[in-house]
């Protein structure tokens, strides 16, 4: 795609935006039940890209990326006349008889730029906040998830009108021309490296953007716990479409008195997960390409490997495995993993465990273990992450009421549910009044005295708040004194 292509698209979806033909809530409604209807009518092409991409097992292409779709899609239907409508806020005494809410606006031409590890549902959230905000949309599907980018390409434009929701395949030439254009709000899932680039370009134009990265998401096991549970769960969470997943469990930070029960205990999950040789499981995928292959098994150089380990080029496989005797500067411990491996490494306490979370960057998601709940709150207060869940793990993004996102180093700003309607909207702050009580505003006109100021002083401060009676009463006695007072010391002409 050249820059005059990448234009000539924006330059239509921004037309259509400037006709309104997304802004009203029956033209929104009426795209998201179209996106609804793709949803379910290729369903199976979906499956079927996913796993031709990344030989996703189907019921992850279901449950992490269609369906997740389907309830986000449905969730926005039934919330928008909600979402749209203006919100009330406090106003002060000097703003009586106006009318003062927010109004949710939206921003105008969107540009989504997704991942390949979730390339459904990281194409299909954003683009229902950003529909039900009211924008038109620019989709940049990943080059590294051909056969699910086709599947967008090839149908998506039967159910959305494509001079208002435009899909772009391509790889770095394609989003370069993009990103060269100006936008009113950018979303970017991916890494942190590219997600610069992104940022500078968004910069010359002073695009908004939200950015979703990843990061070294840490996993604290404290010695009071059920191990079984323990294990099932961060084998799960590790292992699941084979480890490339930016909110799964990166490292582990285990008490060391009870780090082989916790080792057994991740060994039995995944024997009971995929069997004794996970290759042959149908549920175990594959590394996405030779580069992320190639990088994982660099990584297999740290510490001892435990379990797994093998390796086969040909099929990009990589066995589920577990690292042991690691050491912070170890190169598996320098980047985020991403793939089916999962260090270990001990500590004395929760102490020692936070000290080491926060010496790092604020990762995207956090994750503690202890039947003690005291434990798990120290974690959560204690440290900072996009994301938190306690005696599980991935848990907090399938709240749609939560927002999902990251800080500092793993993203910025956040989506799901309300939370994606809020990304793509403006926030508009809004007063109308009429042209009645004129005498009552002129304590705020020239010529000034130090009566108009004293008055005005004492109008404009706040004070604490009280019970809900006493704010009524004390609203009502400030309405009739400040008329009388007016009146009586001619303070305006009445």
């Amino acid at each position: 795609m050249s820059q005059v292509d990448a234009a000539k698209v924006v330059a239509t979806c921004r037309e259509s935006f400037l006709k309104g033909n997304v802004k009203t809530y029956d033209q929104r409604k009426h795209h998201l039940e179209c996106l609804l209807n793709f949803i379910k009518d290729h369903e199976k092409d979906m499956v079927d890209a996913l796993k031709q991409d990344i030989r996703k097992p189907s019921t992850e292409s279901i449950g992490f990326e269609i369906a997740f779709a389907r309830n986000e899609t449905i969730n926005a239907l039934n919330n928008l006349h909600e979402w749209m409508q203006k919100e009330k806020v406090e106003k002060p005494f000097l703003m009586v008889g106006k009318d003062v809410h927010i109004q949710s606006e939206p921003l105008g031409v969107v540009l989504i730029i997704s991942a390949w590890n979730y390339p459904v549902q990281l194409i299909l959230h954003p683009l229902i906040g950003a529909i039900a905000a009211g924008n038109t949309v620019v989709m940049k599907p990943s080059e590294l998830s051909p056969a699910t980018a086709n599947v967008f390409e090839k149908y998506l434009h039967n159910y959305l009108d494509k001079d208002c929701f435009t899909v772009v395949k391509g790889g770095v030439p394609e989003t370069t021309a993009l990103l060269a254009q100006r936008f009113d709000h950018i979303m970017y899932t991916g890494g942190s490296n590219v997600a610069k680039i992104v940022m500078k370009a968004a910069a010359e134009h002073l695009t908004p953007v939200t950015l979703e990265l990843g990061g070294k998401s840490p996993v604290y096991v404290d010695k009071d716990c059920d191990f079984y549970t323990v294990g099932r769960r961060i084998t799960w969470g590790r292992y699941v479409n084979t480890g490339q997943t930016c909110i799964a469990p990166d490292y582990i930070l285990v008490h060391r008195d009870v780090q082989d029960k916790l080792v057994s205990a991740i060994k039995d999950a995944v024997k009971e997960f995929y069997g004794e040789n996970p290759k042959e499981s149908k549920d175990y995928g594959r590394i996405v390409n030779d580069r992320h292959f190639k990088r994982l098994v660099k990584l297999l150089e740290s510490g001892t490997v435990e379990m797994g380990g093998e390796t086969d080029e040909t099929e990009k496989y990589i066995a589920p495995t577990m690292l042991v005797d690691v050491k912070p500067d170890d190169p598996v411990m320098q980047e985020e993993v991403f793939g089916p491996i999962l260090p270990i490494m001990k500590v004395g306490d929760v102490d020692e465990a936070v000290n080491f979370i926060n010496s790092r960057e604020k990762p995207l998601s956090m994750y503690a273990f202890s039947n003690n709940k005291k434990v798990v709150e120290s974690v959560l207060h204690r440290t900072t992450s996009g994301g938190f869940t306690g005696n599980d793990v991935l848990m907090h993004a399938a709240v749609d009421s939560l927002p999902f996102g990251g800080i500092g180093n793993s993203g910025m700003g956040a989506y799901h549910g309300k939370h994606s309607f809020d990304a793509f909207s403006h926030k508009r702050a809004v007063v109308i009044g009429d042209q009645k009580l004129e005498s009552l505003n002129a304590i705020r006109y020239p010529p000034y005295s130090e009566k108009k100021d004293s008055w005005l002083f004492w109008l404009l401060s706040k004070s604490r708040k009280s019970g809900k009676a006493s704010v009524i009463i004390y609203g009502a006695l400030l309405c009739a004194i400040v008329g009388f007072m007016l009146k009586f010391y001619n303070v305006v002409k009445i």
